[in-house]
């Protein structure tokens, strides 16, 4: 009887800690105007949207992912996740076979191959991890429950109907992260709908499963947000003096000129660089104390894909392994 109650005990643990429940319009009133702007604005009826949203689940768990997001780390673990040998031999398997794809992004848009694979690396392990949440569930949770970026949610969950119309995809049938992100390269709708390529001439733009679109859609995006062809990402400093704790303050942005940084003690490791061109003091935590390095536009880049400079940081360290290693062991 007590291994019973025990049991019963830890089942009932475990249904209160993933609390689902179908959305009430009466207990959430903040769904109403999404559906009168989906109505007024973009041609939904209210009855379509109101039998989608009666099928969507409310998920305590979505609120819980999102209150601990793996950037909360310092760095020197952050970095483990993504940035390991394993990552990198996976990762020379996904640029092999997908070699032509890459090529051609490169040759198109002007982004690396090994940034492109990096990205998809550190979103879905190469397309073995697309996310394993109902889209609309993750969206509709966000905008209703996380009132820190519910804006942004309640734009991503009209992005997000707006594009399972224009794909005739059922919205209910969309698996992505936490945060509503997906597919290979984990867009979010509005990056899905804005930056989404057909790369393989099939016309259609699938992020879900077809690698050659995920490729050129994640080159697509960087090119769109400002990526300079040719140009440096990231490098070490020498730092001398204490002036280095001002320029970290002044964020990713690249703001100064290389020349004012020298003038203030922080020497890069290319003294060859040219002087006049604008950085940025990125500063994370290594394990035996505070880790400095210059961003280029082109890292600054890579955080309007994810606003973490742990998250570009990881991105950037990876690529160049996969680069050394692609270019070096080729067969």
């Amino acid at each position: 009887m007590k291994r019973i109650l025990t049991i019963c005990t830890i089942f009932i643990a475990l249904l209160l800690a993933n609390t689902t429940f179908a959305i009430d319009l009466d207990k959430y009133p903040g769904l109403k105007p999404i559906i009168t702007t989906l109505v007024k604005e973009h041609d939904f009826t209210e009855t379509e949207l109101l039998d989608v949203f009666g099928k969507v689940e409310y998920r305590d768990d979505i609120i819980e992912a999102i209150n601990r997001p793996g950037e909360a780390q310092p760095w020197h673990k952050y970095r483990l996740l993504f940035v390991t040998e394993q990552s990198v031999n996976r990762g020379i398997r996904f640029w092999r076979q997908n070699a032509r794809a890459l090529v051609k992004a490169q040759k198109k848009y002007g982004v690396p191959a090994e940034i492109i694979v990096a990205i998809i690396g550190v979103e879905t392990r190469y397309g073995r991890l697309k996310g394993r949440y109902k889209v609309i569930n993750a969206l509709t949770t966000l905008a209703l429950g996380y009132p820190r970026r519910g804006e942004f949610f309640r734009k991503e969950l009209i992005e997000f109907l707006l594009l399972a119309r224009e794909t005739n995809t059922d919205p209910l049938k969309y698996q992505g992260s936490y945060a509503g992100a997906m597919g290979l390269p984990q867009f979010m709708p509005s990056s899905y709908r804005k930056y989404a390529v057909d790369f393989n001439g099939d016309n259609k733009r699938d992020l879900i499963n077809n690698r050659w679109d995920a490729i050129g859609s994640v080159a697509n995006f960087f090119i769109k947000h400002g990526w300079q062809t040719n140009e440096p990402i990231c490098e070490d400093v020498q730092i001398e003096g204490q002036l280095y704790v001002w320029f970290e303050k002044l964020g990713i942005k690249p703001r100064l000129s290389i020349r004012h940084l020298i003038n203030a003690g922080i020497f890069p490791e290319n003294d060859k660089r040219r002087e006049d061109r604008l950085v940025s003091l990125i500063a994370l935590e290594g394990e035996n104390g505070p880790v400095y390095r210059l961003g280029y536009n082109n890292f600054y880049v890579i955080t309007k894909y994810n606003r973490s400079r742990k998250y570009a940081m990881a991105v950037y360290e990876l690529s160049e392994m996969l680069r050394k290693k692609y270019y070096n062991k080729r067969p």
